[in-house]
């Protein structure tokens, strides 16, 4: 393995090094080119000039050169003597007492020299391509002297090191790929054959949801695929029992709890409407005095009570069809909220609304979904001291292949322990001292007939936020 590591090391340094000269090599023969082309160029501009010898205009136009990248201008004449040049080559004797173009001269000839000068004024260090070509006229053999440049290789040298640094990254991105890929062909031989072992001794200890992560083609990684697919189906069979058998079950106790409930309910209903009845006829009485009264009034609330508790108690036991038709979500909540905005406004609770705008009207049974609302809104403002707080929102879940439409109701009261969330919708399951546990389990069973669903979500710092979820599509 290191051997191979350190092959993978040369050949990456040698691939960087080829890659980089050619770069650096192409990238200056292009600023010479660029470098040619701006000389010539300036001899156009300033052609008529060079041949009526007019150093003033001359002297003018390279002043104000426009190109930033141009740091200094040169002109020569015949002879090769200096004749005019930018302000910036002062005291720079080297850079322009003579031409440098040698030897027979023609209209392609052409000088280059890297310079680095320092700038009196910045101190800085320029880093220069000089480039001279000779002056030409159209028609004429002869030459009129030529031109040198200082071309800035600023742009050039950080185009080189961002040049370097990609080919860093990508040797280096080479390197770490090749280095894996080796590692992989390395373990490649013996981890099959030990994550099969392995995996084979987790699924005879009962971990189903064990797989064996071999993704080869050879014959081992047959044998793996089947493993895996037979782990799969017996994953999914003992989930369907157990899934079946939770369903069985809690259909039992349903069942159950629906006979005794309903049995327990007729029972007293029939002697509590007697008991109902001559309570009022008592009430009715003139010779009654206030104590009496009282006692009388505090049964009737008595009386009220186990109503209520019958009513609950036959509305989870009855399976009735919904009333259903095409209602606005916002309205059957602004309902709710009316009707219990007494009792709010009692303990001072801030009520927030954000319903989102545009929401369709969805097939409901609105009564039921009215009751459901006031239910989760009482529990709220009922867990609220004084000057709590509830937030209603309203939005539409754009889901496939049904719309739904998310009710939430928040409240900043003391909250529900996490312990509980699990079991706040089994029937008969309470915290009240006054309640009977059918509240919530009657809303869930309301909910799941519109086929929507709902939850107690994790409500950041304290309080209770319930998520209720109602398709936008008929309920068949």
């Amino acid at each position: 393995m290191l051997s191979v590591v350190s092959l993978l090391i040369i050949l990456a340094a040698l691939t960087f090094f080829i890659i980089e000269q050619r770069e650096k090599k192409a990238i200056f023969d292009e600023q010479k080119t660029k470098g040619v082309t701006i000389a010539k160029y300036i001899t156009q501009m300033n052609l008529n000039d060079v041949l009526f010898w007019d150093e003033e205009e001359i002297k003018i136009s390279i002043e104000n050169q426009p190109d930033d990248e141009v740091i200094y201008i040169i002109f020569y004449q015949p002879d090769k003597k200096y004749y005019v040049a930018t302000d910036f080559i002062n005291n720079y004797d080297e850079t322009y007492r003579a031409s440098l173009l040698e030897g027979e001269i023609n209209e392609q000839s052409s000088f280059f020299d890297r310079k680095k000068l320092k700038d009196r004024e910045s101190e800085k260090i320029l880093s220069i391509l000089e480039v001279e070509v000779p002056i030409f006229v159209k028609g004429s053999p002869r030459n009129w002297g030529s031109i040198k440049i200082g071309l800035s290789l600023e742009e050039m040298e950080a185009e080189i090191r961002d040049t370097r640094m990609r080919l860093s990254l990508i040797v280096l991105m080479g390197l770490v790929i090749g280095i894996l890929g080796a590692a992989w062909l390395s373990r490649r031989i013996t981890e099959p054959l030990n994550k099969l072992v392995e995996a084979t001794v987790k699924i005879s200890k009962g971990e189903l949801s064990q797989e064996i992560d071999i993704s080869s083609r050879d014959e081992i990684g047959n044998l793996a695929q089947s493993f895996n697919e037979m782990s799969r189906k017996l994953l999914l069979a003992r989930k369907r029992m157990e899934e079946a058998n939770k369903k069985l079950i809690q259909a039992e106790k349903l069942a159950s709890i629906g006979r005794i409930s309903a049995g327990i309910a007729h029972e007293i209903r029939n002697p509590l409407t007697s008991v109902k009845l001559n309570v009022q006829k008592l009430v009715q009485s003139d010779r009654l005095n206030e104590a009496e009264k009282e006692h009388i009034s505090l049964s009737q609330e008595g009386i009220g009570q186990m109503e209520k508790f019958i009513k609950e108690l036959l509305d989870f036991t009855r399976v009735s069809e919904l009333n259903l038709d095409r209602f606005s979500i916002e309205q059957i909540l602004e309902e709710s909220v009316k009707m219990i905005a007494d009792f709010l406004a009692l303990k001072k609770i801030v009520l927030e609304k954000k319903f989102q705008e545009g929401l369709p009207q969805v097939l409901v049974d609105g009564d039921r979904l009215r009751q459901l609302f006031l239910n989760i809104l009482r529990n709220a403002a009922e867990a609220l001291g004084e000057e709590g707080k509830i937030k209603l929102s309203l939005s539409l879940l754009d889901k496939q292949p049904v719309n739904k439409i998310k009710i939430e109701i928040i409240d900043n009261g003391c909250g529900i322990p996490e312990k509980d969330r699990d079991v706040i919708f089994e029937p008969f399951y309470t915290t009240k001292s006054s309640g009977i546990g059918l509240g919530l389990p009657n809303a869930r069973k309301i909910i799941e007939q519109h086929k929507g669903s709902i939850r107690v979500k994790e409500c950041q710092g304290k309080g209770t936020s319930f998520e209720i979820l109602i398709p936008c599509e008929e309920v068949k």
